[in-house]
């Protein structure tokens, strides 16, 4: 087991610089599977961006004037968002519950939390027809200062810095600045308490965005209760994804973590497997309700119905189940399975809602370009490229030097 806890001391500009040039360079073997499979996919995608930038949205994508919103949006931002979910959960769970148990995995929840929000909102970009127009919804043009994109935006930039703020101790014991790391650390609580509620308005901002779209949502997915459903799946979804993250984290960097923190990892996910399936519940039972109270009884037998119930069973229902089993049995693997399942079922729903049940009876339907998948392609390798590089750097998932305790 390595102990990766040492402190860098930097006296000047000139040593600083030297060091961080030096943490540029790569480590570990470079010929891995990953590697391999991620860098061509990356380049191809960095291309594709570049003749979208210089021909066009239209270039590389089927988007058009009636089918504005497509996988970039449906997938990078409005799935990728309820993902990043499990960081406003765990941040509360550690700093206003004080459940230290989870203490462990709350930097690299934060961590995954804050790139996410970073790269989707990079996507963002790649979906706007003229994406200098960005601008607009921050300072509310055109829009106003009173619509849903107005605070969702707002929303976006601050849980960000919110987030910065709250994995900043990490960058500053990195750097082996420890008063910078005793301000920052001191700033924690406030930026998770202000994160959480810019986290809770807009999960449930994302879903009111679509309240605008009445008639053009399949019924069977649209009802005024979207924002509710958006911030319940959010929770469960962002804990899947911890538990999913976290298992292949403990594995790709074991040298990294201590002893004891590797001993806790079977506890934290039995534990999160609870929390996940009381959300779950909770999601379909008012899943349920709205269903019954809308009387959509006749459109079960369509295509689309048979979609929605593979997606309410399938991957609400049944994972919801498994983690019921795994929880009482301290069964890890197949809480593995019921995350890996309720991710699948976070996808489809989101999907349903943005792009497959959005204005379902046209009859040209969208259909994303090979195009648009190598660049969501990009975009997630290119986050986790960077998620490797500061687990492996930063006192992320090790502990953090000696001299912090010292200090505190």
């Amino acid at each position: 087991m390595k102990n990766n806890t040492q402190t860098l001391n930097l006296p000047n500009d000139q040593s600083t610089w030297r060091f961080l040039l030096s943490e540029m360079k790569p480590r570990g073997k470079f010929l891995t599977p990953f590697n391999i499979i991620s860098i061509p996919i990356i380049l191809l995608g960095l291309g594709l961006i570049i003749i979208r930038f210089i021909k066009g949205i239209g270039s590389i994508t089927n988007l058009t004037q009636d089918t504005p919103w497509g996988l970039w949006i449906g997938f990078d931002v409005v799935t990728g968002v309820a993902f990043a979910g499990g960081a406003y959960v765990i941040t509360f769970m550690v700093y206003i519950l004080n459940l230290k148990n989870y203490h462990s995995i709350v930097r690299v929840t934060v961590l995954n939390g804050f790139l996410a929000y970073v790269f989707y909102a990079g996507a963002l970009l790649l979906d706007l027809g003229r994406p200098w127009h960005v601008i607009n919804p921050v300072i509310g043009n055109s829009f106003g200062t009173s619509s849903v994109l107005f605070l969702v935006a707002w929303h976006f930039l601050l849980y960000m810095v919110a987030e910065l703020i709250e994995f900043s101790p990490a960058i500053a014991e990195w750097l082996g600045a420890k008063r910078a790391r005793k301000i920052l650390s001191g700033m924690t609580l406030a930026a998770v308490i202000f994160g959480i509620t810019l986290s809770t308005l807009h999960q449930s901002g994302l879903g009111a965005l679509f309240l605008m779209a009445k008639g053009k949502i399949h019924p069977l997915w649209y009802s005024e209760f979207i924002p509710i459903m958006f911030f319940v799946s959010s929770t469960f979804a962002g804990l899947s994804m911890v538990i999913f993250e976290g298992s292949i984290s403990h594995k790709v960097f074991s040298d990294q973590i201590s002893e004891k923190n590797h001993h806790a990892q079977n506890g934290i996910i039995h534990k999160l497997s609870k929390i996940c399936a009381g959300a779950m519940f909770a999601y379909f039972f008012l899943q349920l309700l709205v269903f019954i109270h809308e009387q959509h009884w006749g459109l079960l037998t369509t295509g689309m119905g048979y979609w929605y119930l593979l997606e309410m069973i399938g991957f609400v229902l049944i994972p919801m189940i498994l983690f019921i089993i795994s929880y009482r049995t301290f069964n890890i693997t197949l809480t593995r399975v019921a995350a890996v399942m309720t991710m699948i079922g976070v996808i489809l729903n989101r999907l349903n809602v943005a792009v497959i049940g959005f204005k379902w009876e046209m009859a040209i339907r969208y259909v994303p370009s090979w195009m648009e998948f190598i660049v969501t392609l990009a975009v997630i390798f290119t986050e986790i490229w960077i998620f490797r590089w500061v687990i492996t750097r930063m006192p992320v998932l090790r502990d953090s030097p000696s001299w912090v305790n010292k200090n505190e």
